[in-house]
């Protein structure tokens, strides 16, 4: 049994930590607002008042929360992490965020003696619950070896991609595809609706076919239902665009299909303030 920390209660922090917990381990975690880490508190974590805290009792912490200015927070604010680890601790970052910044903790952290990995995951709030997300990680792989048996308490696919930082940049490829399947999902069905064609149907026939894909299996049904509760916050994957976007246009290159989905987005986030919806609510700047 390890004693690990976890920062970030959120949607994917919930159900990666109650996975935790139910492989038998013992998790203390810290959350900017304690209320939201109440189901896991209820479900035996132990409670930290800051992130410096959670990384005095865990030889292992992870941390997964929503913004870049998060983790560096988290990370070197006054009570963060690094101002209490020790040499040997390891240390995770299992946000997506940008690659820069997970080679300033990366530099940090090892000139330290500790060991740093950037780890983000894609599978929602579907693959957190059920313990079959996909983790994408950079760092030193003996790093990754050594905790390769944590990892499979809640995922089902762990790839290596190279130094710190290449993790979060696997992610950001992830994050491009996905762009292209949520605005896919979301013309489909508004060009189907506008030709009375039934829903339902419709995403049933897909599904069947060569345009199957996790975007319209997962959140087509909940658009139908009304649901538009978080699986993946809206901000949160706005904010990936904006950094898929930016390391792009440092390597030289233009993604225009992505630049279209990250102004859809901004429109839904920052023009309609639906940013605490699911990613399924960019239907909403057709549909009422």
């Amino acid at each position: 049994m390890t004693k690990i920390g976890f920062i970030g209660t959120g949607v994917m922090g919930t159900g990666i930590i109650n996975n935790l917990l139910k492989h038998g381990n013992e998790v203390v975690v810290y959350n900017r607002t304690k209320a939201h880490a109440q189901p896991v508190l209820d479900n035996g974590a132990q409670w930290a008042t800051s992130p410096a805290e959670v990384t005095r009792q865990a030889s292992v912490v992870f941390t997964m929360v929503g913004f870049p200015q998060d983790v560096e927070q988290a990370y070197f604010g006054p009570a963060g992490i690094l101002a209490a680890a020790t040499a040997g601790q390891y240390l995770i970052d299992m946000t997506t965020s940008k690659p820069a910044l997970a080679q300033k903790i990366s530099r940090t952290g090892t000139a330290a003696g500790l060991h740093i990995l950037d780890a983000p995951v894609s599978g929602g709030d579907i693959g957190a619950k059920n313990g079959t997300l996909t983790v994408m990680v950079g760092g030193d792989p003996a790093d990754l070896a050594h905790l390769r048996p944590l990892f499979d308490q809640f995922s089902a696919t762990v790839t290596h991609y190279g130094p710190a930082g290449s993790g979060q940049h696997a992610k950001m490829a992830n994050q491009i595809m996905i762009a292209g399947t949520m605005t896919g999902l979301t013309e489909a069905l508004v060009y189907a609706k506008a030709a009375h064609l039934d829903l339902k149907q419709v995403i049933a026939t897909l599904q069947g076919g060569a345009a199957e894909n996790f975007s319209l299996g997962t959140y087509g049904p909940r658009i139908l239902q009304g649901d538009y509760t978080p699986g993946f916050f809206a901000k949160h994957f706005l904010k990936d665009l904006r950094i898929a976007l930016e390391e792009a246009d440092a390597m030289g290159l233009d993604l225009p299909a992505t630049a279209q989905a990250k102004r859809l987005y901004t429109e839904l986030v920052d023009d309609r303030g639906l940013g605490n919806d699911g990613t399924q609510a960019l239907i909403k700047l057709w549909w009422s």
